[in-house]
């Protein structure tokens, strides 16, 4: 029995290790978020909102750079956001409201480093999409920032197609 279950823990800690993945990483730089043209969190406080809508971006930049080859750095800085949606005045509730006319938008810079330290590419990007609402994918309706992190996932499949490895 010891014999079996040394066995078992050997092939599970095996197995495990194959499922590391060797991507790259990425750096989220916030410029002056205090001149973003809209961050505002509603009725809820101010600074824990724009902490976990940052830090829910932070995670969305994390999970895209994994597709780059290992050793790449994708350093971005976000100079201006302006979530999908708006806050209004409700009498006491301020509540975000989605409409079309008030799309997302996501003002960065991003450089993609080589292992080397060498710079592969860069650009500055003014992010927008006026259809967000008209889309067909469902994959983060469930989610915060949905209509942000499908805009993001567009222009990064669209941006490095050339870039991407196939993960195992």
């Amino acid at each position: 029995m010891k014999t079996l279950t040394t066995t078992l823990l050997a092939l599970f800690t095996l197995a495990s290790f194959q499922n590391i993945a060797y991507a790259a990483t990425s750096e989220v730089t916030w410029t002056d978020y205090k001149k973003y043209r809209d961050i505002d969190s509603g009725n809820e406080n101010r600074n824990s909102f724009r902490e976990r809508t940052f830090k829910s971006f932070e995670k969305h930049f994390t999970k895209l750079a994994e597709n780059l080859p290992e050793g790449q750095v994708l350093k971005i800085e976000v100079t201006d956001v302006d979530l999908a949606g708006d806050t209004l005045a409700g009498g006491i509730n301020r509540l975000r409201i989605v409409k079309d006319i008030y799309f997302p938008r996501l003002n960065f810079s991003y450089q993609l480093i080589n292992a080397d330290g060498s710079e592969i590419v860069a650009a500055e990007v003014v992010l927008k999409d006026m259809n967000f609402l008209r889309g067909s994918s469902l994959k983060y309706r469930n989610e915060s920032l949905g209509y942000e992190k499908k805009m993001l996932d567009d222009w990064f499949f669209e941006t490095f197609q050339e870039n991407i490895v196939e993960k195992k």
